[in-house]
């Protein structure tokens, strides 16, 4: 590790490391465990283990769902009014499940409107691109009660090398939006695919795309956030609701669900434990925000981030004591954040008291597995050995999870680089694997 700092130009000062041995509870290795340091996405494992313990792994959301109005040959006379309640699997496939059921009430067309309740939830603060200037990048998206499909578009490249395009779909659908669903091929290298296609996505009723697609990618998809945060519920539930077959008379507008009757029905949403394994293996931040403010909601009545910073500091203290926050600075949940701070010492903490809880399976198998899913696919070794939370931002690169030693004895795993020149840290971190792997 000492060689891999020095090659990669990193001070000492700039790692915190913490190596645990969880049968023994000793301490393999130690260096800078106390310094508080930003830990990027490794936050997500105190968001996640906070809401197992205080949540439970089966629990899920509700999203009620209040027909209001009769129903007379086929038409309802009046609205729908669909309450937010923080969801984080509000999917383009469980969205049409809604409709679906809309349907089923004998539903063909609405007289009024489709009235969205985002009241659960404090409005978010500022604007998409806040954070890195990338507005348009899916980690971007800002968290909301009522968050429809990530509000994020997937579009599908399919090479038909017969006709000389590429085919484009678009997912989900959205009202009144164009695309360009066909695009040149081109002969040259895969390499920086989405660059030759010269997209532009800021007109929100337009996707254009001036480019070629290289034959050579074959199929590619590409997630994108849309331009237009404001307008894309209206949009996507006009179009779901006209695919399921209904016809909307009215629109789509903000309101408040009926406080004194009970909601038609609920759609409901997969259980925690599964949510959270999307959030630490695929490190989504926009689900992790949703998480964080749903501790809040849950706990207090609203989902506000100040609420929420209040829920997860309590529970550290409680579940580590109040020593081992000391210095830590709570954020938003994700890791997305300049400001949050933890500490080795404390992620070591959590680790070995997630070991020793009821629901430590379904926290540790949401971990990415080394070299086989998730943000540790690509990592080299010994598949298998070690489940890692992986972080990573401009001047931040860490890791912390579990690693099964050649022993048979397992440990906890911390590893924290704050420093200019984080990126090149992946040799020191692949380094302490090793050396931990070898007990």
């Amino acid at each position: 590790m000492a060689q891999a700092l020095q090659q990669a130009n990193l001070p000492p000062q700039a790692l915190a490391v913490l190596v645990q041995d969880l049968q023994g509870n000793t301490t393999r290795l130690s260096l800078n465990a106390a310094a508080p340091m930003n830990p990027a996405s490794v936050m997500k494992l105190a968001t996640t283990a906070a809401a197992l313990d205080l949540l439970g792994p089966a629990w899920s959301w509700r999203t009620p769902v209040w027909v209001q109005g009769s129903v007379e040959r086929g038409r309802l006379r009046g609205s729908v009014v669909i309450q937010g309640r923080g969801d984080p699997k509000l999917t383009q496939e469980r969205l049409y499940l809604l409709m679906r059921r809309l349907r089923a009430w004998g539903i063909d067309e609405i007289d009024g409107d489709f009235v969205l309740d985002r009241s659960a939830f404090e409005p978010a603060a500022g604007a998409p691109g806040d954070f890195d200037g990338e507005a348009l990048r899916p980690y971007n998206v800002l968290p909301d009660a009522l968050l429809l499909n990530l509000r994020a578009l997937t579009l599908s490249f399919m090479p038909d090398a017969a006709r000389g395009v590429a085919r484009v779909g678009l997912e989900p659908p959205l009202d009144g939006v164009q695309l360009d669903t066909r695009v040149p091929l081109s002969n040259g290298p895969c390499g920086d695919w989405r660059g030759t296609l010269k997209a532009d996505f800021n007109d929100p009723a337009r996707l254009h795309l001036a480019g070629r697609y290289p034959l050579s990618c074959g199929e590619r998809f590409w997630p994108v956030a849309y331009a237009d945060p404001a307008a894309f519920d209206a949009r996507l539930l006009q179009a779901l609701w006209q695919e399921a077959g209904g016809r909307l008379r009215g629109g789509v507008r903000e309101g408040r669900a009926p406080g004194d009757a009970a909601p038609t029905f609920e759609l409901g949403s997969p259980p925690l434990a599964e949510v959270v394994r999307d959030i630490n293996k695929f490190s989504n931040n926009v689900m992790a925000q949703q998480l964080f403010l749903t501790l809040a909601l849950e706990q207090q009545g609203l989902g506000s981030t100040a609420g929420a910073r209040t829920v997860l500091s309590g529970w550290l203290q409680r579940r580590l004591g109040a020593a081992a926050v000391d210095g830590a600075v709570i954020d938003n949940g994700s890791g997305l954040s300049r400001q949050t701070r933890l500490s080795a010492a404390l992620l070591g903490r959590l680790l070995q008291a997630a070991w020793a809880a009821p629901w430590m399976p379904e926290f540790m198998a949401s971990l990415p597995i080394q070299g086989l899913d998730g943000t540790l696919r690509r990592w080299a070794g010994e598949p298998g050995r070690a489940h890692l939370k992986t972080g990573s931002l401009r001047d931040v690169s860490a890791v912390a999870g579990y690693v099964l030693g050649r022993s048979g004895r397992r440990h906890a795993l911390v590893a924290l680089v704050n420093h200019p020149q984080a990126a090149a840290a992946r040799p020191v971190l692949d380094a302490l694997l090793q050396w931990t792997l070898e007990d």
